[in-house]
């Protein structure tokens, strides 16, 4: 049996730092970060829900064995520069769990480590919020992942093992292409929406205006999905409304807490990707384009002292 003893973690922001708070006490776990995010963080510690956390933090000379999971939760502008922090630590039988947004953080992955490294994998249904070095959640969510062909092979079962074990919600589903679809059309409804709006939760807990512009926005994922034979449906969009009335009516997407830092967004990945599978499919995207432009336009009123504060690398 497959033991998931070194557990790496690149990224220790909202996601990352409530993950690794959990993981702490169940597995040998370290925080790959840079040297100067190493002592600031040593320094400062990271606070998940009020509790301090001093992680084992390493950094690429650190001379420690290869991960047996890397967990990577960082943002996808962040990718190619977390990709070389991590690649030490990269060996033979290390599994690589990529919690990024989108529909293609394993193919980047892998292609720079190989995709038999690669399990398929997001995060959905948390509420975590992260300001400076504190991060609070209500609902940790659950990691849904698995096998490129959904087998249930032993290194999968052994994460399911060690995440479930450590509090954190799994779902192993038999279709993990569709599942990371039905994430993807989320994000691009539920983030891009909400930093125009600059919504927290509770407003689509009670907005019709803002609950129909988010479908608007997923139906067009839908529309492309089904041109590319994933079976997503309407039904899908209705379960993330009773997702979303779960979560704390104060808690924040990620893009939502990204524009209110001053950060670039991900508007590329959600937005960008859809208007250009639509150009190549032929289908119509102009809620997309809409949030596109004005995601850009938010961006563009960032005065550049501030645009990349508070990276969560």
């Amino acid at each position: 049996m497959i033991n998931m003893k070194n557990v790496y973690i690149a990224g220790i922001g909202a996601i990352g730092s409530m993950i690794a708070s959990r993981l702490q006490k169940n597995c040998r776990l370290k925080v790959i970060v840079d040297a100067g995010r190493k002592k600031r963080y040593s320094e400062e510690g990271i606070y998940v829900n009020d509790e301090k956390y001093d992680f084992d933090y390493i950094t690429p000379d650190d001379t420690e064995p290869p991960a047996d999971l890397l967990i990577i939760a960082v943002k996808n502008r962040h990718l190619e520069q977390v990709i070389e922090t991590v690649r030490s630590f990269v060996g033979k039988n290390t599994s690589i769990l990529s919690l990024l947004n989108g529909i293609d953080s394993e193919q980047i992955i892998g292609s720079q480590f190989g995709m038999e490294h690669m399990l398929y994998s997001f995060i959905v249904a948390t509420d975590s919020v992260r300001v400076k070095n504190r991060t609070n959640y209500t609902n940790v969510g659950k990691i849904v992942f698995g096998e490129k062909n959904s087998e249930i092979t032993p290194r999968v079962t052994a994460v399911k093992t060690l995440l479930e074990r450590s509090g954190i919600g799994v779902e192993v589903p038999c279709d993990i292409t569709r599942e990371i679809w039905w994430k993807f059309m989320l994000n691009v409804g539920i983030n891009q929406t909400s930093a125009v709006l600059r919504a927290p939760y509770g407003v689509y807990q009670k907005s019709e205006s803002a609950r129909s512009l988010m479908r608007n926005a997923c139906m067009e994922v839908l529309n492309i999905a089904q041109k590319k034979k994933i079976n997503l449906t309407n039904e899908d969009i209705d379960n993330y409304f009773r997702i979303i009335n779960g979560l704390a009516a104060n808690g924040k997407t990620s893009m939502l807490q990204d524009v209110e830092a001053g950060r670039g967004t991900e508007v590329e990945t959600f937005a960008g990707a859809v208007i250009r599978m639509g150009k190549e499919l032929d289908i119509p995207t102009p809620v997309n384009e809409i949030l596109y432009a004005m995601i850009k336009t938010i961006e563009g009123t960032y005065e550049s002292s501030i645009l990349f504060q508070g990276r969560n690398i």
